[in-house]
């Protein structure tokens, strides 16, 4: 916020210079109106941030998180610079009557910019990192305070204008410091303070090995007997609490993973307790709810909105004094300001008390209202507004998709160079641009090209119920494993660490075959498992279910689970290990637009282009022909697909079905592993984005004890000196 103060008074002496070149008629009309227009602009701002700061919950199209990127930075931006511009403005010497009046009016919009900084209760945070700057927007409240109160005093004339200031001031303070208040509340290190339990020194260690010592050298036979202590009760759900009461239970304890914090078996107990009794309806809708949690916490006032005390009172005096500015403003006389300046102040004046009522109505259909009245034995759908917040909209409920063949293939064509993609030598021209030393203006252009391209081809589809039935059975049947244990937090932690291969050894007993690809970087087997997966696809039509139980479409789910993990790798390698995933993805892209180009003749479509891959012949590890300068592993992920086929005829007689099966499993595995080593900042950061599957993922396991997080699993062990 200092900077922005300071980049105001750049602006400002900036624009006396730029002014300068323009006629003198152009310099007059633009000081007249530029006040008006930054103000109108900075409400006009407000109005979008609180209309889709909540939204970005649940939508994951880029054009909402651009819109509310500008909006978020230039609201302060504006409203930073009108305070300067209108100190500046009133600083200077007025040759009449008439422009007195005027910058008198003036001065009474000072104190809304004041509000507007403040923002709106839907958005306090654009990222993660907004929230570590909160002592910056402290800094901010105090420089932009003292501005405002500065044009205050600069226009003060004891007018009864001068007095309805005041209200706003006090408004717009209020509205300030519960911005910074939230951002400092969720920021890292407060946030998890909040959280850590008051020091526990233990038993006296000290004491107990006095005593033993003493006894000891009196001659006396000592040994350590341990005390046994009453088992503690583990605080079990309520089974027929409802999915907002039994969320926001796991919220309060889980919200430390969140933070980096330690849980306790207690909480392993008490949430296991749930979900080992629950369908995965509930269980997802009871995920959705505490992350729902967790973006108010991080990105919204909902500290100060909801769990503050004094966050009801505070809204009714910020409401109270503008209406009782509002009505103050319609009987005083008006007479001597201009109609334009009147309309503005009106303006503002209606636009603070409908933004204000907006927020209030957007809290009373809020989770944490409804959450309120179902604890207080109330109807929880009355007060809720399906326009304002879909109660089935907590997150986008999709998934992206990312296909490699699709890229090489060029299905897509990007929208706004169709044209010039279809000519013939661009995108060869372009990539030999990319590849020179020199950066020239056509380097440049090529990269903006692929990224361009890279995007093109992401798209989004909703989450199945089969995949999260599958998810949910497979944590489930995971969790079973050590539950009961005497070892359980070193069985959980080892679950952790499985990636696929867990499934190939005990339940499918095929590793001999498969477990090549597993014992390679995760993203090599991404992207081995994700182009496998792509050939059988296409060329494999029979029917998938042919001799297994499940009812779960395997080999459309394996699919959806193929793309997404590509994407992950892709667009967001930030939440897998670390790895060269991007330099292999790009090898192997470039390997099979070679591999097309060279049989272009013969190849219509992917089921071409899989058939005739499928036909190289890849008796030799390409390792031994290329060697490991090209990290490219087409033709390995071909021999995985090889493999794959030949396990319906190899001898093991496997059904189509099957093989689609074990190949689900291997997947919803490697997301499980994929969900467990992201961390917990780069998951935090996806709530903002719509949500992301994998975050679901994450806190599901959590959930069944399956992560590391665990880290107390039997209490104090006490014990007592014994003599004999």
């Amino acid at each position: 916020m200092l900077i922005r103060g300071i980049g105001s008074l750049i602006f400002m002496y900036e624009r006396r210079s730029v002014m300068a070149i323009f006629p003198e008629r152009v310099t007059k009309l633009w000081k007249e109106w530029e006040i008006r227009v930054l103000v109108l602009i900075s409400l006009f701002l407000q109005i979008v941030l609180i209309l889709l700061g909540n939204r970005r919950k649940y939508i994951t199209r880029n054009r909402i998180r651009v819109i509310l990127w500008l909006a978020y930075l230039g609201a302060d931006w504006i409203a930073a610079v009108c305070i300067g511009v209108l100190s500046n403005s009133l600083g200077d010497d007025c040759d009449n009557d008439s422009q007195k009046t005027k910058k008198i009016l003036w001065a009474f919009w000072a104190p809304f910019l004041l509000l507007h900084l403040g923002g709106p209760d839907t958005i306090t945070a654009y990222a993660m990192e907004d929230n570590e700057l909160w002592l910056r927007h402290f800094l901010g409240l105090l420089v932009q305070f003292g501005g405002a109160f500065y044009i205050f005093l600069l226009a003060w004339k004891g007018m009864l204008l001068n007095i309805l200031a005041i209200p706003i001031f006090v408004a717009g303070l209020i509205k300030y410091g519960e911005r910074t208040w939230a951002l400092r509340s969720a920021s890292s290190s407060h946030f998890r303070d909040a959280m850590l339990p008051r020091p526990d020194p233990g038993p006296n260690y000290a004491k107990i090995m006095g005593e033993y010592t003493l006894q000891r050298n009196q001659g006396f036979n000592v040994s350590l007997r341990p005390v046994i202590e009453p088992s503690t009760s583990v605080n079990r759900l309520d089974p027929d609490a409802t999915i907002l009461q039994v969320g926001y239970d796991l919220f309060n304890t889980f919200k430390r993973l969140f933070a980096d914090l330690i849980l306790t078996f207690q909480d392993r107990e008490k949430s296991q307790s749930f979900f080992h009794n629950t369908t995965w309806q509930k269980a997802f809708a009871v995920i959705e709810v505490e992350l729902g949690f967790m973006y108010d916490v991080l990105y919204t006032k909902a500290c100060v909105s909801y769990s503050c005390r004094w966050g009801h009172l505070l809204r009714f005096v910020s409401l109270s004094f503008t209406v009782s500015t509002f009505i103050a403003f319609l009987l005083i006389d008006r007479h001597e300001y201009s109609t334009i300046d009147l309309i503005i102040t009106f303006l503002l004046l209606v636009g603070a008390i409908v933004l204000e009522i907006y927020a209030i109505i957007v809290l009373l259909s809020s989770d944490w209202t409804m959450l309120w009245l179902s604890n207080h034995g109330m109807a929880s759908s009355c007060c809720r507004l399906p326009i304002l917040q879909p109660a089935d909209r907590r997150w986008s409920n999709s998934m992206a998709q990312y296909n490699l063949l699709g890229l090489c293939l060029k299905e897509k064509p990007i929208k706004c160079l169709g044209p010039l993609q279809r000519l013939p030598g661009v995108d060869g021209m372009l990539e030999e641009y990319r590849l020179r030393q020199d950066k020239g203006i056509l380097h440049r252009f090529s990269y903006f090209y692929e990224m361009l391209e890279v995007h093109s081809y992401k798209s989004y589809v909703t989450v199945s119920d089969d995949l999260k039935g599958l998810i949910f059975q497979h944590l489930e049947d995971k969790s079973n494993r050590a539950k009961g244990q005497s070892n359980a937090n070193a069985i959980y932690k080892q679950l952790c660490a499985r990636r696929g291969d867990l499934v190939l050894t005990e339940k499918y007993n095929c590793y001999i075959n498969l477990g090549w690809s597993m014992e390679e970087d995760f993203d090599q087997s991404i992207l081995l498992w994700h182009i496998a997966t792509d050939l059988l696809y296409y060329l494999d039509d029979q029917d998938q279910n042919s001799s297994s139980g499940r009812s779960p479409d395997c080999k459309a789910t394996s699919k959806l689970v193929s793309d997404y993990m590509l994407y992950l790798l892709v667009m967001r390698p930030f939440m897998l290990p670390d790895g060269i995933g991007k330099m292999r993805f790009q090898d192997s892209c470039a390997e099979a637009i070679q591999f097309l180009q060279d049989n272009n003749a013969d190849i219509k479509g992917r089921t071409d282009a899989c058939r005739k891959l499928l036909r190289v012949n890849t008796e030799v590890s390409p390792l031994e022909v290329k060697g490991d300068k090209s990290k490219s592993v087409l033709f390995d992920a071909v021999r995985l697909a090889k493999s794959l086929q030949s396990l319906e005829t190899d001898g093991e007689n496997w059904s189509n079905g099957k093989k689609w099966e074990m190949m689900c499993d291997v997947w919803v595995e490697m997301m499980c592993y994929a969900a467990s080593q992201c961390g917990w900042k780069e998951h935090a950061q996806q709530l903002r984005r719509g949500g992301e599957l994998l975050t679901h993922v994450w806190l599901l396991m959590a959930h069944f004890g399956i992560s590391e997080h665990f880290k107390i699993s039997q209490g104090h062990a006490r014990s007592t000196v014994v003599v004999t």
